[in-house]
């Protein structure tokens, strides 16, 4: 028999998988209908594939949205964007203060002091909170689009275009309803930066907006810390590291290549954007296609990483990504604590870190083998050479729910779509269900004696 602590946490998890597949069940079944695109029916292998695309906010699609959907249909991949961002941004802050319950007393109060600028009194209150905050960013998002759209079409479209782009970019989507993605606003000062402010405030999580909104708002509320939270602190740092890093890699590797014949103000705003986008939206505004084989690369790293706790974006998270790294510098320094900015970090959460990337590791490793088996296993390696950088880029942005491409998509076999279908749900899902069981911290009633072995 299952202890409360255990049925807890299955009844949680029960809860997370089976709404997002109720969801995208639903969403197949409404993108199936003929009354959803133009001309002949989807199948229901790509009914599927854009419903848990829009679901698990990914954007990989194997149809135009602009152009095979009707606006019906358009508007059913917002609906499913909108539960699938306002969904994962609710469990995951959910699950934070969930697991705080399942430390030890030292552990938790360093992770109380790490979350006092968060003060929910219950669970409504979160909800009301998570939805009240989404939703002002989004009109924000939408009123600003539409003003840079305005020039370039009629207003009811600029309005339709900026409410369903505000939505798409805060969480962290990438449906774009133009062909190309951004590509045509490339030089587009405007619009570029109101995707790329989106973006973060989306991929920041909603522990840190909380935090950046009570200092803009009620800086002087009693109660309120001049300081951000230890968590809001780390999650700011290692995102702006990430875009400075991403900035400039991006641009020395493309420097020879697509940078090589651009204007000074798109030499800046293509790898900035880039650098952003790739760990979580997958808005593009260059073809993918033709990027450096180094850049590819290291947007795989990037989208690997992802975004920040409790946000819309997918990916291993930020800060797990700052907890392996410190970890690595105190077992090369011969630490036994692995501290952060003068703070000791509890056991469990460089277990966690650990634990997830490790499970993140193993799903894109074997996704990876099952995308080459199923679209290109029987072919020899002098014959397939440039597929598995353009395979493994398309299972981590999977994986990471990033949705950028090399262009291989659409021109999946079914088996191969619906292993990306599997690798975007487990993304999603995956990862946020791991750290709550690694959270299950219970007293053993017996242990192993202890031995040693080698390693390295």
């Amino acid at each position: 028999m299952k202890n409360p602590s255990e049925q807890k946490f299955w009844g949680s998890s029960r809860i997370l998988v089976s709404s997002f597949l109720i969801v995208i069940i639903l969403g197949t079944i409404l993108l199936s209908l003929p009354q959803a695109v133009h001309g002949d029916r989807l199948s229901l292998v790509d009914s599927l594939f854009t419903a848990t695309s829009a679901t698990c906010v990914t954007g990989l699609i194997v149809v135009d949205t602009g152009t095979k959907f009707t606006q019906f249909g358009q508007l059913v991949i917002l609906l499913l964007i909108q539960l699938g961002g306002l969904g994962i941004m609710t469990f995951s802050t959910f699950f934070i203060f969930l697991i705080i319950g399942k430390f030890s007393i030292a552990d938790r109060s360093v992770l109380q002091e790490s979350l006092t600028q968060f003060p929910v009194k219950n669970i409504l209150e979160l909800l009301l909170t998570i939805f009240t905050f989404v939703i002002l960013v989004e009109i924000i998002g939408a009123i600003l689009l539409t003003l840079a759209f305005w020039d370039q079409m009629s207003l009811s479209d600029a309005i339709y275009h900026g409410l369903f782009h505000s939505i798409s970019a805060f969480c962290n989507a990438g449906f774009s309803l133009n062909h190309d993605s951004f590509i045509q606003y490339q030089g587009n000062i405007a619009v570029n930066l109101i995707l790329i402010i989106l973006i973060i405030l989306g991929g920041l999580g909603f522990i840190v907006l909380y935090e950046l909104k009570q200092k803009i708002f009620n800086p002087l509320k009693k109660g309120t810390s001049a300081a951000f939270s230890f968590h809001s602190r780390i999650a700011i740092i290692i995102s702006f590291i990430l875009i400075i890093v991403g900035f400039f890699f991006i641009y020395l590797f493309e420097s020879r290549n697509i940078l090589s014949h651009q204007s000074p103000v798109n030499k800046v705003l293509f790898p900035l954007f880039q650098s952003i986008t790739t760990r979580t939206a997958g808005f593009n505004t260059i073809d993918i296609s033709i990027l450096t084989n180094p850049t590819l690369f290291f947007i795989i790293m990037l989208m690997f990483i992802g975004a920040s706790p409790g946000s819309c974006g997918g990916g291993i998270k930020t800060t797990t990504a700052g907890v392996i790294v410190s970890m690595l510098f105190a077992r090369f320094k011969n630490q036994e604590s692995v501290n952060i900015g003068y703070r000791r970090l509890p056991e469990v959460i460089v277990s966690r870190a650990v634990s997830v990337a490790i499970f993140s590791v193993t799903i894109v490793t074997i996704m990876t083998i099952l995308l080459m088996t199923s679209e290109f296993g029987g072919v020899s390696h002098h014959n397939s050479r440039g597929l598995f950088l353009e395979t493994l880029f398309e299972v981590v942005s999977a994986f990471g729910t990033v949705g950028l491409s090399t262009g291989i998509t659409a021109g999946l076999s079914s088996m191969g779509k619906v292993i990306i279908i599997i690798t975007m749900f487990i993304g999603r899902l995956g990862p946020l269900t791991v750290t709550l069981a690694i959270g299950k911290k219970e007293a053993p009633k017996y242990k192993y004696a202890e031995e040693k072995v080698l390693v390295g």
